[in-house]
């Protein structure tokens, strides 16, 4: 049962539990996305997802993003974010950070010592992190899982 940790405006965090198998079918050569070969058989192949998108276990966790700032880095509302405590948070990265009393998530930017939060929308400006804020980078987002 994945815990829920936090409800904001901008993302609500939740526990991950690895402690089940999700196993699903895995095609290994690939789908094709133009015309289909008939020669390609049905691969008894299973990938286990928690496995495969979970590195760290007691690090991780999901967070479901509320709002439209990351859109141009393909992140959308409703989306769920894997995010890792463990991962180095490296220029960049997008990252989720807790900014005085707030999570968000946003692009990471070092530029002449100066840390910046910066959106992937026009619409928003980049945030200037100084010592006057409660700061800190929070964990790193690996994975993306969305609807279609």
């Amino acid at each position: 049962m994945n815990l829920k940790l936090h409800t904001g405006p901008v993302l609500d965090i939740f526990s991950a539990n690895t402690e089940t198998d999700l196993a699903l079918p895995f095609v290994e050569n690939g789908i094709s996305a133009g015309f289909p070969s008939p020669a390609l058989d049905f691969v008894d192949l299973s990938i286990d997802l928690n496995k495969y998108l979970i590195k760290h276990p007691s690090a991780t966790f999901y967070g479901r993003v509320k709002g439209d700032s990351l859109k141009n880095a393909g992140i959308h509302h409703g989306d769920l974010l894997i995010i890792d405590r463990s991962v180095e948070p490296t220029n960049g990265k997008i990252a989720v950070c807790y900014l005085d009393g707030e999570f968000t998530a946003k692009r990471i930017k070092t530029a002449q010592d100066m840390l910046w939060l910066v959106p992937e929308n026009e619409q928003y400006q980049p945030i200037k992190v100084t010592k006057e804020n409660d700061f800190v980078i929070w964990g790193v987002v690996t994975h993306v899982i969305k609807n279609v």
